[in-house]
């Protein structure tokens, strides 16, 4: 998700972790890149290095119930082999922050694995220290184009259990032009990678199916007032809206469209999963609202349906996105700890292999870039509320 940062944090979270030295984490990674593993105690920690504070927090403390769900949950069985404690820290949002925490997880709390970030640049920032110290970090949501790669191979400790940008900009694309039948699309932006990511996919997609962009209008995280763009684009020939970004200005972005009397649809990305959105934007406005998401509620599996009893039982609300993909990060962490028995490199050698299957689909990874290939799911918001969900099919 979100990132400011690019992958030059990266390398200076590379070196944090070398001066943090090579004997912190499960194993400790020599130069010729291999690392040592180890048997796992009675008692086994993890790292949750979450976006608790700051501009996301939204999506951070989502993840850190789901996170929180899945660790209760296995030690709550008789038959877990071990006792999973968690060390939970706060990276405020900022990516620097991130790589300080991954540091301090895997080189003083000697954690096995790590949950988060979930967004893609606090994630990235934890990568160079995740190979460093030869533990392995699952980001539910870190969803950049291109974020698990250092250069033209994956970082080798590092894996995510969602689709990329381009995956869900293009699923945008073709649902715009063939379920709705839209041929001239204005695009809003955030000027971040995760913003123009998604807004690149979405308009080489939709050119490609013969679509038009009519105009495209970019924004900074914090911009409150839309009031100039959408008087712009109020006189233009155009039949479909995309927005590519976050909650926050994602909301404002559809009543001050809708407060000008725009009624053409508004199509945005999984950042548009927060009740904040329904905040800002108000429920009555919240109609021809669609989004991407790798989770809906709607018709609900049976393990599906557990998990948000589960949930609701817990925390007193509904899951969003966020929380199933953390859900689901935690548990393949989890399972493959029981599974191997081994921390370090076999643990992350039993990553590699999984065929996982969980609450927000069945995946195998993609070893080429350690992304699972997952259906896009796009929903609709009917006076606020997710309503109806078409599955995409993007190849």
């Amino acid at each position: 998700m979100k990132d400011n940062f690019i992958k030059l944090l990266a390398a200076s979270a590379l070196t944090a972790g070398m001066l943090a030295g090579c004997s912190g984490g499960s194993g400790s990674a020599s130069g010729s890149g291999t690392a040592a593993s180890a048997d796992l105690g009675d008692t086994v920690k993890i790292g949750l290095n979450f976006e608790l504070s700051g501009a996301v927090a939204d999506y951070g403390n989502a993840e850190l119930k789901g996170a929180k769900l899945a660790v209760k949950l296995f030690n709550n069985n008789p038959d877990k082999k071990f006792t999973v404690e968690t060390v939970e820290i706060d990276n405020k949002s900022e990516p620097a922050e991130s790589t300080s925490a991954a540091t301090k997880l895997m080189t003083q709390d000697k954690v096995v694995g790590i949950v988060g970030p979930a967004t893609s640049g606090a994630s990235i920032a934890t990568f160079a220290v995740s190979e460093q110290n030869a533990v392995p970090v699952v980001t539910p949501s870190a969803t950049q184009n291109g974020a698990m790669l250092n250069g033209d191979k994956p970082y080798e400790y590092a894996w995510r259990v969602c689709f990329e940008d381009s995956y869900q900009g293009k699923a945008a694309a073709l649902f715009a032009k063939n379920t709705l039948d839209k041929t001239k699309a204005v695009i809003f932006n955030e000027v971040s990678d995760y913003g123009q990511g998604n807004a690149e996919s979405f308009k080489t997609e939709f050119e490609s199916l013969g679509g038009t962009v009519v105009d495209q209008i970019q924004y900074n995280s914090g911009d409150q007032d839309f009031s100039s763009a959408i008087t712009k684009i109020k006189g233009m020939d155009f039949d479909v809206i995309y927005v590519s970004g976050y909650y926050n200005e994602a909301g404002k972005i559809i009543k001050q469209a809708k407060d000008a009397g725009i009624d053409t649809p508004i199509l945005g990305t999984d950042g548009f999963d927060s009740e904040t959105l329904i905040d800002q934007a108000g429920k009555d406005y919240c109609n021809n609202v669609y989004f991407t998401t790798a989770y809906t509620a709607i018709d609900p599996s049976e393990q599906l349906s557990k998990f948000i009893e589960e949930y609701k039982a817990e925390y007193n609300e509904n899951p969003g996105m966020f929380a199933a993909l953390a859900f689901d990060a935690t548990n393949l962490l989890l399972d493959e700890l029981q599974a191997s028995g081994k921390s370090g490199a076999e643990l992350n050698e039993a990553i590699k292999k999984v065929n996982y299957t969980g609450v927000t689909g069945a995946f195998t990874f993609d070893e080429s870039n350690h992304t699972p290939i997952k259906p896009v799911l796009v929903v609709e918001l009917v006076n606020g509320e997710q309503s109806n969900v078409t599955p995409v099919d993007v190849k």
